[in-house]
């Protein structure tokens, strides 16, 4: 289950799959976009034109990531600050690490998409570090702004429209799913009362933009490692209504409620979305342990099986020391890591913390992509001397 509830945009026949005429008499092309081969989340949507139709395919190019050799076991610093981007959301994506299982990276895109887009490998997860814009999608527009965490389905077709201004974003591309955490839902779907949010705080499509005219439109579409075009004959959103689970929606981190102790809580307690095999935690601003005796920051501990990423957003990470906005650290699984030296000491006494920070941890290996090199702080892994 990826969505909790289901959701209606447009117009739609009274029964699926069953004659829904246009006004001048033909028939709406009805699309049925589901997953798990029809026995997973889905949802039907209404065309005016045929989805299949197509002018034009061509494979582009070959997108996938070169990593590195392999080397010695040790936690790794990425100054995503240094990294110049150029082209857009799709193109200038700099993948920094990835597995099996899903690719992270950051984007500045600094030119416009003139094509749609859509990833048929797996969901997507957008975080909105900078800027703000739209999304358009075939399920309707969704504004987006700082703070934002874009939830794509896979298969979904979409174009990223920033604003004018810095944009920075940080993406994972999935080769699955992205969901609420199974143990904040009932066997509803309902998010439970304990959760660190409910449904009150998800924006989903509430405006959906139908385009009728004809023409070339491109749509570029990935599958594999493989970057493909499809040139359609009328505008990808021609979408006149659908209805279903399946859809893109909005959750802004600062709409989760952290869950405190009085003594150190365990990363778990910061889980926002789980994965096949990965699961994503937001640390927000929230008060400190409150027990007389309490260390507030975290103890030393080893990932015996998985690695932990880290993407610094703002504020103050009371456990770092040489950690800046837009940092990315990897401590790998098989060693230890902990705080800085100082900062156990030093976080005696605190009441809160306005550290912002989203943590990916992934139960396979991640990779380190060769072009993460040009932005990376070789000295970390000395840090704690």
């Amino acid at each position: 289950m990826k969505m909790s509830f289901y959701h209606r945009l447009g117009q739609i026949p009274a029964k699926r799959h069953t004659q829904f005429h246009k006004p001048d008499g033909q028939l709406y092309r009805e699309q049925v976009m589901g997953t798990k081969g029809f026995s997973g989340i889905q949802s039907i949507l209404y065309h005016h034109h045929a989805p299949t139709e197509l002018l034009q395919v061509q494979l582009l190019n070959d997108c996938e990531p070169e990593y590195e050799d392999k080397g010695a076991l040790r936690h790794r610093h990425f100054r995503t600050n240094q990294y110049q981007g150029t082209g857009d959301a799709i193109t200038g994506r700099q993948y920094l690490l990835g597995n099996e299982d899903l690719l992270i990276g950051v984007m500045t895109p600094t030119e416009p998409m003139n094509y749609y887009f859509r990833n048929a490998n797996g969901d997507e997860l957008l975080f909105v570090h900078h800027g703000s814009g739209k999304l358009e999608t075939i399920f309707g527009t969704l504004p987006y702004k700082p703070g934002d965490y874009i939830v794509l389905p896979v298969g979904t077709i979409y174009r990223l429209v920033p604003n004018s201004g810095r944009t920075t974003l940080l993406f994972l591309e999935t080769s699955s799913w992205i969901t609420t955490p199974k143990r904040y839902r009932n066997e509803h779907g309902q998010l439970l009362e304990h959760s660190p949010y409910c449904e009150r705080d998800l924006r989903v499509p509430e405006k959906l933009e139908t385009y009728t005219v004809q023409g070339k439109h491109e749509v570029r579409t990935k599958k594999g490692s493989q970057m493909h075009s499809h040139v359609l004959n009328h505008h990808p959103l021609d979408v006149v209504g659908w209805d279903g689970y399946l859809y893109p929606w909005i959750f802004n981190i600062g709409d989760f409620e952290p869950i405190t102790g009085r003594v150190h809580m365990p990363p778990p307690i910061h889980q926002t979305f789980e994965g096949s095999n990965f699961v994503v935690c937001s640390f927000c601003p929230r008060l400190l342990d409150y027990h007389p005796q309490s260390i507030p920051a975290p103890y030393y501990h080893s990932n015996v099986d998985s690695d932990e990423v880290l993407y610094y957003v703002d504020g103050n990470f009371g456990s770092r020391r040489g950690i800046e906005e837009g940092s990315i650290t990897l401590h790998p699984s098989g060693i230890p890591h902990g705080p800085h030296p100082g900062k156990v000491e030093e976080s005696i006494g605190k009441k809160h913390t306005q550290e912002l920070a989203v943590m990916i941890d992934t139960f396979r290996p991640l990779r380190v992509v060769k072009q993460a090199h040009a932005i990376e702080d070789h000295d970390y892994a000395y840090s704690w001397a």
